[in-house]
């Protein structure tokens, strides 16, 4: 059977005393035993029953074990960010005196979290061109705790090969740690590319049009007792667990998630195919076009499809400033993978708490715009997009 067929009618952990069809939202705090054995059991991770709220939910257990479902995972957790996800993971990694090999083109948040946050606790943030295997393989030493990666980096769209750093972690006994929120993972496996941590944001594609804010983590056993650290230590300690409603709306976008996505992908593909023919765009990146370096790769990884995210170049930030001001149907937002199109300026906002020099070392350009592209017709965005560069 199809998994998308199964995770649509995966089984409750338990019959809902009313035959529900979805998961019910249980807005609970605790939970009442029989016993004080059935008690401890639950308390000592003996049983699958819930504790308390903050670490097991039924709503939050079910969204988890369709995602186990839908991507084989060993083990899986919902947290109530993604950031909250990419930080526990790598706090459950590191430690003080260890350090983190990975790229100066990330996320902005991910980048300060990495760089600044976890520096002040000890740890060394070793940034090179993870698309130079040499360099990977130089900056890796005994107090390395992990590789750390985007798929497709947020917003300049490089794309690392997975499985030659696969390879470079395993041969140095270390887990490859990648955030794979920009393609979905009903498009590709994560774990047969050689990853062993995989991270994504739910707010993104899986909530169903921004409904919500979430993270995941995929935990594919690469690294010996990470899972139970994840559920022990993180979980118990900073408290960052998903919350029943928002795991009840991202099941719900978990369902339809692949079809939603197909069109999305396909509207960007069409949209960037369109972009470059307009006049007043200087450059249009898209890992879908035949022209981007990074096409070829991405698809032997990836599958065919692109994902949802362009970035055009226009000549000046001023330009970009005029163009976001004039759009009257593509929204001014930050999020990536809505149901609308989004339209944002990373330099200004996303890294606008970054100095120019840190702006340069992580190639975010003054020129940039970032277009997340959503559900909208292709020419009812082109039009707009069309408008907006022409000047008034």
């Amino acid at each position: 059977m199809d998994k998308q067929t199964q995770v649509i009618h995966a089984a409750f952990q338990h019959p809902d005393a009313y035959h529900s069809l979805s998961m019910p939202v249980y807005h609970t705090a605790a939970y009442e035993f029989d016993n004080a054995t059935e008690m401890e059991d639950a308390f000592c991770g003996r049983t699958e029953m819930p504790d308390y709220s903050r670490v097991s939910n039924p709503t939050v257990t079910y969204f988890e074990q369709k995602v186990k479902l839908l991507t084989g995972a060993d083990n899986v957790i919902a947290f109530g960010s993604g950031m909250a996800a990419i930080s526990n993971t790598l706090l459950a990694v590191a430690a003080s005196g260890k350090n983190i090999v990975s790229s100066r083109h990330m996320f902005g948040n991910t980048y300060a979290l990495i760089s600044g946050t976890l520096a002040r606790f000890g740890v060394e943030a070793k940034l090179c061109d993870l698309t130079d295997i040499d360099a990977v393989e130089s900056n890796i030493d005994a107090n390395t705790c992990c590789i750390y990666l985007e798929i497709i980096t947020n917003p300049q769209q490089e794309v690392a090969d997975l499985r030659a750093l696969a390879r470079v972690a395993h041969s140095h006994q270390i887990p490859l740690i990648a955030d794979t929120t920009m393609i979905p993972f009903t498009q590709f496996s994560a774990k047969e590319l050689g990853v062993d941590i995989e991270i994504v944001s739910s707010t993104k594609y899986l909530s169903g049009g921004a409904t919500s804010i979430g993270g995941l983590v995929m935990d594919y056993g690469g690294l010996p007792g990470f899972g139970k650290r994840m559920k022990t230590e993180m979980l118990l300690n900073l408290g960052a667990y998903m919350t029943p409603h928002v795991a009840y709306m991202q099941s719900l976008g978990l369902d339809n998630l692949h079809a939603r996505y197909l069109l999305q992908s396909a509207n960007t593909q069409r949209l960037a195919e369109m972009l470059c023919t307009l006049p007043g765009i200087a450059k249009v990146t898209y890992i879908g076009l035949k022209d981007n370096p990074y096409h070829a790769l991405a698809q032997s990884q990836f599958g065919a499809t692109g994902g949802a995210m362009i970035t055009i170049d226009l000549e000046s930030r001023d330009a970009c400033f005029r163009f976001i001001n004039q759009l009257k149907l593509i929204r001014r937002a930050t999020n990536l993978f809505d149901n609308k199109t989004l339209a944002i300026h990373p330099a200004s906002t996303i890294f606008g708490n970054f100095t120019d020099e840190q702006r340069r070392e992580m190639d975010v350009l003054d020129t940039t715009i970032r277009l997340s592209v959503g559900l909208e017709a292709v020419e009812d965005l082109f039009e707009d997009i069309k408008q907006a560069i022409t000047p008034i």
